[in-house]
Order: structure tokens, then sequence, then C-alpha cells
């Protein structure tokens, strides 16, 4: 028991940690389709030279815009871990106080508990954690997925660097956003990472 109550402790702590982690990816997101709003109205100002680099800057804003909505779902998806994991430690309160009336117990009573204990409640317990096993595969999945995503914005912000050289005067304002651009995807990447890790040492 004491052993099932550490895990669902430890469970716990682990997605307040990946929530964590999701919330400053999403900020970041926000920040990068900032970042390219203002790439764009720059490629504008620099007219027919930096065309190529407005492009960019559209699908890095399009990129941004993709990001947030998969790390809506995995904000949403930690909620359910959230609540699946308060379910087990409900169930896990319930075992220990029937395991006390059980040792005061005799006789039907005691049979009583003690089926109750092997069916029902076993049975509660059992599908608890393999909902959370479940959630934890999907979650795995989608950070995984996200990191090809992240993997794309890391190209596109890449090519506006190339692209921002045919700036012409505006090159070095061009070559800063997209330079930008590339340390705060970066920025995603680590996060994404360590949400990796997280789920890795998930048991």
């Amino acid at each position: 028991m004491a052993g099932m109550t550490q895990d669902t402790g430890r469970e716990l702590r682990r997605i307040v940690r990946t929530n964590e982690e999701i919330k400053s990816v999403v900020a970041t997101a926000f920040k990068i389709n900032l970042m390219a709003m203002n790439a764009i109205f720059l490629a504008k100002r620099a007219g027919q030279s930096a065309l190529g680099f407005g492009v960019l800057s559209n699908e890095l804003r399009r990129f941004a815009m993709d990001l947030q909505k998969q790390m809506t779902q995995l904000r949403e998806m930690t909620y359910g871990s959230v609540a699946t994991v308060t379910a087990l430690v409900k169930q896990a309160r319930l075992n220990r106080v029937l395991e006390r009336v059980r040792k005061e117990s005799t006789g039907v009573g005691r049979s009583l508990i003690d089926e109750f204990l092997r069916t029902r409640h076993g049975l509660a317990l059992a599908r608890h954690r393999e909902q959370i096993g479940a959630l934890n595969r999907r979650l795995s999945q989608m950070i995984a997925d996200t990191a090809q995503l992240v993997e794309l914005g890391s190209v596109l912000a890449r090519s506006a660097k190339i692209e921002a050289a045919y700036g012409g005067p505006f090159s070095t304002a061009l070559m800063q956003v997209s330079s930008d651009f590339e340390r705060t995807i970066g920025e995603i990447q680590r996060s994404l990472v360590n949400l990796s890790k997280q789920q890795d040492a998930n048991p």
C-alpha cells in the first residue's frame, strides 16, 4: 500500500512538472507568433529584396499557431492524467480504510471485505493504472509528434537566415530577426527534450 501511494505521488509530481514545461512552450510559441508578425512587417518594408524572407516569416507564423494548438492538446491530456491519478489516490485511501476495518472484523464481515478487496476494488485499481499507462503512451506520442513539428520550425528559421542575407540594406535587421527565431525555437526543442526525459523516466 505504501508503495502504491509513493507511485501515485511520483506520478502526480511528474505530471505537474510536465504541465509546467508545456506552459513554458505555449508562452514561447506565442512569442514566435509575435516575432513572425514583426518579421512580416519588416519584410514588407524591405520590399522586393526580402520577398523570400517574407514568405518564410508567414510560414513561421503558421508554425507558431500549429505549435500552440499542439501544446493546448498536450495540456488537456495532462489534465486528464491528473484526474486519473487523483482517482487512483482516492482508491488507495479507500483501500487503507478497508484494510483497517478488515483487521478489526471477524467472521462474515471480514469475508465480505476480503471479497470486495479481491473483486470490485482490485479491478478499479487495475483500471485506473491501465488508464494512466494509456494516457502516458498517448502523451509520449504527442511529444514525439510535436518534436517533428518543431524540427520543421527550425528548418524554416535556418532558411530565413539564408534569405536575410539577400535583404539589401535591411539584411542586418533581417539577420537579427532570423537569429531570434533560431534561438527561440532552440528553447522549445530543449523543453521537448525535458518532456521526453520525464516520460522516459515514467515507470
